[in-house]
């Protein structure tokens, strides 16, 4: 079956099909689908439940009272989904904060008139599976050549990075996925510090991390801070940070005291399994060694911290 009408509800498969050439494809994105720009015009089918205003502690609290009530943090618009008439609706299984889950997908068709459309659940953990994620989505659209292209020109700028990288000194890395409370990177953001010339301290690849104590951050004293919050653009992400540095004992910490604390657009780039994860990749080669990487994207995609 040829699918030529797609909602998307995971922003990194919006992003995977648009650069497989089949954006035109697209009739409906979820509310966070933003990229490339164009998929802004299209009709929303998500709302989040939270608050937006909320602070980084409220949200966490609203987050965990909705699950411990097992509610979704999403609303699905049943309506508008049916009316769009999909015949392939992409989500996924990875973490039901990021996006509405398989599973309230499929709850969502259970009154469905007319053919129901086809579930593609993504399940993304490390870079591998982005990889594979891109050969399904390439492979359920029939544009297998262009998916193949894809992986090609994405791989060798990986390469590219990891030659140069691995001849480098390697700086003890905290990547930080929330602030308040604090949260280390996991999934696939310790291989992308690996792969960019670092020393991972905090979160496994491949695994969800859990919560970090402020006094484990100060004993591990990392060489470089990268603060990362998922869904946060940089100008948020710059705010939190200035509330961390608000901790005892953060002027004291080796990172601080040598300006290499950083702020990135984790929205845009490190929360997204996608093409833009290789983007992500470049950044970190230049935040840990930029005498050997010139990628760009610094005030836009991330910048320097100075309290």
């Amino acid at each position: 079956m040829t699918h030529r009408r797609i909602i998307s509800l995971l922003p990194s498969a919006t992003e995977i099909v648009c650069a497989l050439g089949c954006g035109d494809r697209l009739v409906g994105r979820s509310h966070e689908c933003d990229f490339p720009v164009e998929v802004t015009s299209l009709p929303v089918c998500t709302e989040s439940k939270l608050l937006p205003d909320a602070s980084s502690r409220e949200i966490d609290n609203q987050i965990n009272n909705l699950r411990e009530a097992s509610l979704s943090v999403y609303r699905l618009d049943t309506r508008l989904m049916q009316e769009l008439k999909p015949s392939l609706i992409i989500t996924q299984s990875q973490c039901d904060v990021c996006a509405p889950s398989e599973a309230e997908v499929a709850r969502a068709l259970g009154n469905w008139t007319g053919p129901t459309p086809q579930i593609l659940s993504l399940t993304p953990h490390r870079l591998v599976d982005v990889w594979e994620d891109i050969r399904r989505v390439a492979a359920l659209l029939e544009a297998t050549e262009p998916g193949r292209d894809m992986l090609r020109g994405l791989k060798t700028r990986c390469v590219d990075v990891i030659e140069k990288a691995c001849l480098l000194t390697r700086p003890a890395v905290a990547c930080l996925e929330w602030l308040d409370p604090l949260m280390g990177a996991g999934n696939w953001v310790p291989e992308l510090v690996e792969l960019s010339g670092g020393t991972n301290l905090f979160g496994t690849a491949g695994q969800h991390t859990g919560r970090l104590r402020w006094e484990e951050l100060r004993a591990a004293n990392p060489d470089v801070i990268i603060a990362l919050p998922c869904g946060f653009a940089l100008q948020r992400t710059t705010a939190e940070l200035r509330l961390l540095s608000e901790k005892d004992g953060w002027a004291e910490l080796k990172a601080v005291r040598s300006g290499r604390v950083f702020a990135c657009d984790g929205s845009a780039f490190f929360n997204r399994p996608g093409p833009r994860l290789v983007d992500s990749l470049e950044v970190l080669a230049q935040i840990l060694h930029p005498a050997k990487f010139k990628f760009g994207r610094e005030g836009t995609g991330w910048s320097r911290f100075t309290g």
